[in-house]
């Protein structure tokens, strides 16, 4: 064989090697981590920028890898529909989804919830929550006619879903807009509300919260939704969804050493967990098909 020849059969199998490394790992055959603990990989929908997402969720895979039989690695999404297809392709076998997105993953391909998140209150719900800037001049959801609006991402739940059914509801539909637009992020609505590009937006509590002293201002709140889950493929092993299940229903959010573990957690997730099941989110389903102008399953 020439010199040609065994550049050229390195080249392909350097190529088929670069393959294999990129294919996704099933469920049911586990990597094994540094720690030779099985690996499982761990998705989660972009609700804010990469950075944040990796700053607020990585403590909480230490956690599980410390204290389950298991390794977790954290695998981020570069959008919503990813989230979904890494977990139905078996890349990832746990995630966090949004209500909306396990809705899809759930009727997809059977996506199962293993626990959702509890409030500061110790209840199961969270909210959408109108915003807009102190000094925009927009007091009520009627001045939001002939303004501009953000609402999330198209599968966002409290970013897209709800806010337009609430709207609606209230007497405000998309054509009353001068314009709107569906950006990838809350974080992304909640900075174009701050700097002026929209009159007003539509993001999830927490974020709501953290940007108010920064001059938002919060005109609407929606009614309770259903807490976001962590969810499983429905051929997860069940030894490793009884380990997840156990580790986050035990937490205390009252115990003082928890509450500085917690620390640096995603602020939906410091509060502690409940188990969750698919009739949880039964409101969720039905608004799906419910939501008027397309804008519910049909616009996925």
């Amino acid at each position: 064989m020439g010199v040609t020849e065994r550049v050229r059969l390195m080249r392909i199998i350097l190529g088929v090697c670069l393959l294999l490394c990129l294919l996704p790992v099933p469920c049911f055959a586990l990597e094994r981590g540094m720690d030779n603990k099985p690996q499982v990989y761990f998705g989660v929908i972009p609700r804010y920028n990469p950075m944040v997402m990796y700053r607020n969720y990585q403590p909480i895979m230490d956690y599980l890898s410390e204290q389950t039989p298991y390794h977790f690695e954290l695998k981020l999404a570069r959008d919503y529909e990813e989230a979904v297809q890494l977990l139905k392709s078996g890349t990832v076998q746990l995630a966090s989804l949004g209500d909306v997105t396990f809705f899809e993953a759930n009727q997809g391909f059977g996506a199962l919830p293993i626990v959702r998140p509890l409030n500061k209150l110790g209840r199961a719900e969270y909210r959408s929550i109108i915003i807009t800037r102190k000094d925009s001049g927009v007091n009520s959801l009627t001045d939001l006619k002939g303004r501009s609006f953000a609402f999330g991402n198209l599968h966002s739940t409290s970013g897209n879903l709800i806010p337009r059914l609430f709207l609606y509801r209230h007497g405000v539909t998309l054509f009353d807009f001068g314009r709107f637009e569906n950006l990838e992020t809350h974080t992304a609505v909640a900075k174009a509300v701050l700097k002026g590009k929209v009159a007003a937006g539509a993001v999830k509590d927490v974020v709501a919260y953290r940007y108010q002293p920064h001059g938002l201002k919060l005109i609407a709140e929606s009614e309770p939704i259903p807490s976001v889950p962590i969810v499983a493929r429905p051929d997860a092993e069940p030894a490793l969804i009884a380990a997840v299940r156990k580790v986050l229903l035990a937490i205390d959010p009252g115990d003082p050493k928890m509450i500085k573990r917690m620390h640096d957690w995603d602020p939906e997730f410091r509060n502690g967990f409940v188990a969750a099941s698919a009739e949880d989110y039964a409101p969720i389903f039905k608004m799906m098909e419910d939501v008027p102008g397309g804008c519910g399953r049909r616009c996925h």
